[in-house]
């Protein structure tokens, strides 16, 4: 199993950035995809989570307010995270993981410590300038 992520960088705040994360060597249809981030020093924390292919839904932290949207391409086996406004507080490496034993988005993005670590990215790191 392998998860990459890119699409990272520098921008200014109010700014735009799209990831994407690429999985291989997994049923990608079958597997529900989160994106997380973590500040050093603080703990990992669930950005939002979408479903597998075949019951679609979306699960977002409160923090992100409507400014991100994540969506999947099951063709491509990767899954997008748009980021738009972006804050000075949302600097951070951003993961990908994914998993197929939760019954809902919301408790993949609650439950997340539980996916193994197989199943993660080695992350993109997102910078905001105030």
């Amino acid at each position: 199993v392998q998860l990459v992520e890119s699409g990272g960088g520098l921008v200014q705040s109010g700014g735009s950035l799209r990831l994407s994360c690429v999985a291989s060597g997994l049923d990608f249809e079958r597997f529900s995809i989160g994106w997380f981030r973590q500040v050093p020093g603080k703990e990992r924390e669930a950005v939002s989570c979408i479903s597998n292919a075949h019951t679609p839904s979306i699960w977002y932290e409160n923090f992100v307010e409507g400014r991100f949207a994540i969506s999947r391409d099951n063709a491509k086996k990767t899954v997008y995270l748009e980021m738009n406004n972006l804050k000075a507080e949302d600097t951070a490496v951003y993961y990908c993981a994914a998993d197929r034993r939760f019954t809902t988005v919301q408790m993949m993005c609650y439950l997340f410590q539980m996916i193994e670590n197989d199943y993660w990215g080695q992350g993109t790191q997102v910078t905001v300038s105030p």
